[in-house]
């Protein structure tokens, strides 16, 4: 999805009920808690649990919060048994659909990620069968309403700390850079003030589908929101078009 219909879900999730807070705050603690089993807990020498957290403030998690999951995945290694798991099928009109999960029964998981599949009317295919219409990016979000900086100066920052792109966009700013110079990226954003609506590594589609027929599309969000509600999914990638 482009940065704006991201910078849009990212908006709507912030505003969204409790329940959706819930969600977000789970899937960023399991984050740190890979974090911190692969990296320790120091937030120094870890540059992944930096992501981690910056995502966490991001998304307003509170700092004792963000502190207390640290702490317990720390003490708590040996039970820390979260896996890394990646589907990719199609959905209606054979719109291509990747779900990262970090789960703790793979059976479970992929039950209901395959239940989501059908139910939409689409289907998990084998690993590869869409990803490779992807390009793995980090990618930084900025609301334009919180930005004070003048647009070509900001353009200019990024670039200079090693960006690859810049999007100026109605409502939001747009950044990508290579997965492993988010961070540095990052920082320098952070040490100009510059507020973030969300700074993670992402997948970008090289090409799109647009979808006009209102049923597909129904049976498309279908599979969505059931892959949104599922508190192992921590992410789902599509190449549908805004």
């Amino acid at each position: 999805m482009s940065g704006h219909s991201k910078f849009a879900n990212i908006k709507h999730k912030k505003e969204k009920n409790d329940a959706a807070k819930g969600k977000i705050f789970t899937i960023i603690g399991r984050e740190i808690a890979i974090a911190v089993k692969e990296g320790g807990p120091d937030p120094a020498n870890n540059s992944k649990l930096r992501d981690v957290i910056a995502k966490a403030k991001a998304n307003n998690m509170p700092n004792d919060t963000i502190d207390r999951g640290i702490k317990k995945a720390a003490g708590d290694l040996g039970s820390v048994n979260y896996e890394h798991v990646t589907y990719e099928g199609y959905g209606p009109a054979g719109v291509a659909i990747i779900v990262e999960a970090l789960t703790d029964n793979k059976n479970r998981t992929a039950a209901n990620i395959r239940s989501a599949f059908t139910k939409g009317g689409g289907s998990i295919g084998t690993p590869g069968c869409v990803s490779y219409g992807f390009s793995s990016k980090g990618q930084i979000l900025i609301d334009r309403e919180e930005c004070e900086m003048d647009p070509d100066d900001l353009m200019m920052l990024a670039l200079d700390a090693g960006a690859e792109d810049f999007t100026d966009s109605e409502d939001s700013f747009e950044i990508l850079t290579a997965p492993e110079d988010l961070g540095s990226v990052r920082t320098a954003l952070e040490e100009a003030g510059i507020p973030m609506a969300s700074a993670e590594e992402t997948m970008i589609p090289q090409t799109t589908v647009k979808v006009t027929d209102e049923g597909a599309l129904k049976q498309l969000n279908r599979t969505l929101d059931m892959l949104d509600e599922d508190d192992d999914v921590q992410a789902v990638y599509t190449n549908l078009e805004d």
